[in-house]
């Protein structure tokens, strides 16, 4: 009975310990504590699209309006993670900018008939954070790039649309954690 309440107090203990240490994750920004507001400036379309196709860009292609539709889902993710309040470009203390430089829809999966079955869709970004402030560039990302895969049959078939949306959506969130996070 003795050992019991020994074992009982002991797991007790250092469940306590463990709750008290914590695991070091954190959800709180890395930014310095006078770095609140964000302007995130429209992305600019520098996709070249009179390139010619070849081998390694035989999938290349654009989609009017993609750049906006980044835009927009860059601002929305600050919003949605709240570190950072959106602002206009006059009371920020972040100002985003940057281009949509590529757009790629590759193959990766064929059937037996040589028909595509799966591609990944990948939209590439040129950033530069500055500190609106002092106008120093606190960081620059050169081929930033969000992806999805989508399927064309089966159960899992989507969009190429979904898919670009998806890719979108996946390029905000590393770019709202390439800001907050300082990595």
């Amino acid at each position: 009975m003795r050992n019991t309440q020994f074992q009982i107090f002991a797991v007790t203990l250092l469940a306590a310990v463990t709750l008290i240490a914590g695991c070091g994750y954190t959800t709180k920004s890395l930014l310095p504590s006078d770095l609140k507001t964000i302007y995130v400036d429209d992305l600019v379309n520098k996709i070249k699209v009179t390139d010619e196709a070849s081998d390694a860009r035989m999938y290349r292609g654009y989609r009017p309006g993609m750049e906006l539709e980044a835009t927009r889902t860059i601002r929305d993710k600050y919003l949605s993670d709240g570190n950072l309040r959106v602002a206009n470009m006059e009371s920020a203390d972040l100002i985003l900018t940057g281009e949509l430089v590529d757009f790629r829809n590759e193959a990766l999966r064929y059937d037996r008939n040589n028909d595509i079955e799966e591609y990944r869709v990948r939209l590439v970004v040129n950033l530069v954070m500055k500190n609106a402030k002092d106008g120093k560039v606190r960081w620059t990302e050169n081929n930033f790039a969000g992806e999805s895969l989508y399927r064309t049959t089966g159960t899992l078939a989507k969009s190429e649309a979904t898919a670009i949306k998806e890719a979108a959506d996946d390029l905000a969130r590393r770019v709202v954690e390439r800001t907050i996070e300082e990595w």
